[in-house]
């Protein structure tokens, strides 16, 4: 008796233990959220999870991202339970096919789903590849949806057509399979439904569960701040800046080295999202006009070559991105302004240093007035200049005590001439 309460307890235990690992996902689709889901699916299998619930808000992303989570999410061994959560979340564009692949498709009212026409990246389609993007990915939802059992002609229409539907929409049109307010309901639902997975079918247990909630640790981060477009292009902006500062006043150190770190960081952010190459040629290529300004005289000619390329490049970097990867205006435009108006006030301090009279070293004595301490003539002698005593000669015999003025520098000889009543 005494063992089979024993064992009863162990496995009402065992029972208690079961847990759903809930992953939140409020971001454009791109590299780093597959990664997020392939860890998070690695977390589930390994806890032996009930299901993961991945909560979505997303506007859509990267199709090459999207086909790798589906992917994952097709060949899981564990439940995916995708939730477009809290309300007024969406899972547009790439979304819908997330929605479309889980094992259990659920919205919270007030949520929408849909509109995923293909976006064209980096540059224009011809009307032919356009076509052939279009009817790759309205196969690809087709047969998503097809697959779990849901509206197959819905799916298309969301690709060819773009349309949209609200949760209560999506249910009565068998695009999804529950609408849930909440977790409580949404667990609720979820219990004693089963789940074809690959190899097995399963029933899902909920109602007595442990949550684990995912967290995204500091690297994940820091790497979904700089994979913003928006933080992308403040990044490169600094760069540019901090570097040309650099070149532009050699010595300063900190802004070099603060530049090239925002240029690494940059680089890092573009190598992970669609760019635009002519665009980042263009914002380059505007730096090169305002160092060159500073080397060449072309009356602001060159100054304003480089804030035409530095618009147009800033317009073009990521312009046909997606909705979520876009640079918003906001951000673009008091970005552009303030970097137009840094290049050209660092470029005009430049030019004016460059082209003043020298203050300093022996070019700075030229035009500078002395007085004699010896006689002066073509054999040499010294002059008192500048708080320093040098070798000097002229053209005529000056007598000590004299005011000269240094007209040329040979070495370290001065040659100077008399200044007679004011005048030379």
């Amino acid at each position: 008796m005494i063992g089979f309460i024993f064992l009863w307890g162990g496995a009402f235990c065992k029972a208690q233990e079961q847990s759903i690992v809930i992953l939140n996902l409020q971001e454009a689709i791109t590299p780093l959220t597959a990664a997020k889901i392939k860890e998070a699916l690695r977390k589930a299998e390994t806890l032996g999870a009930e299901a993961l619930i991945i909560e979505l808000d997303t506007p859509g992303g990267l199709v090459t991202s999207t086909r790798k989570i589906v992917k994952m999410i097709l060949n899981a061994e564990v439940p995916v339970v995708v939730y477009v959560y809290p309300p007024g979340a969406q899972a547009a564009s790439a979304g819908t096919f997330i929605l479309l692949a889980a094992h259990v498709a659920a919205m919270a009212p007030g949520t929408n789903v849909g509109a995923a026409h293909p976006v064209t990246m980096g540059q224009k389609m011809d009307e032919e590849m356009s076509k052939k993007a279009e009817n790759d990915l309205a196969a690809f939802a087709r047969s998503l949806a097809k697959l779990r059992g849901r509206n197959a002609d819905w799916a298309e229409k969301a690709v060819r057509e773009s349309v949209s539907v609200t949760a209560e929409e999506a249910l009565k049109l068998k695009v999804i399979d529950l609408v849930a307010e909440n977790l409580s309901e949404l667990f609720s639902s979820l219990e004693g439904r089963k789940v074809q997975l690959m190899q097995k079918k399963v029933v899902l247990h909920t109602k007595r569960v442990r949550i684990v909630r995912l967290k995204e640790d500091f690297r994940n981060r820091i790497l979904r701040l700089i994979t913003n477009p928006n933080i992308a292009y403040i990044l490169l902006m600094l760069g540019l800046a901090g570097i040309y500062f650099e070149l532009s006043h050699p010595g300063a150190i900190l802004p070099g080295v603060v530049g090239a770190l925002c240029l690494i960081l940059a680089f890092y952010a573009m190598h992970l999202l669609p760019v635009n190459y002519a665009g980042l040629i263009l914002i380059f290529l505007a730096g090169l006009f305002f160092f060159l300004e500073i080397k060449i005289t072309s009356y602001g000619l060159l100054a304003l070559a480089g804030f035409i390329s530095l618009v147009l490049g800033s317009l073009m970097l990521f312009e046909r991105n997606p909705e979520g990867l876009k640079i918003s205006y906001q951000v673009l435009i008091p970005v552009l302004t303030s970097m137009a108006l840094f290049l050209a006030g660092v470029t005009y301090l430049a030019v004016k240093a460059v082209r003043q009279k020298p203050t300093t070293g022996p070019e700075g004595l030229i035009g500078e007035r002395g007085r004699t301490i010896s006689a002066v003539g073509p054999q040499g002698g010294q002059v008192f200049v500048h708080g320093e005593i040098w070798q000097a000669k002229s053209t005529e015999e000056i007598p000590p005590g004299e005011e000269v003025i240094v007209m040329k520098i040979k070495g370290f000889t001065l040659e100077v001439m008399p200044v007679k009543n004011g005048t030379l």
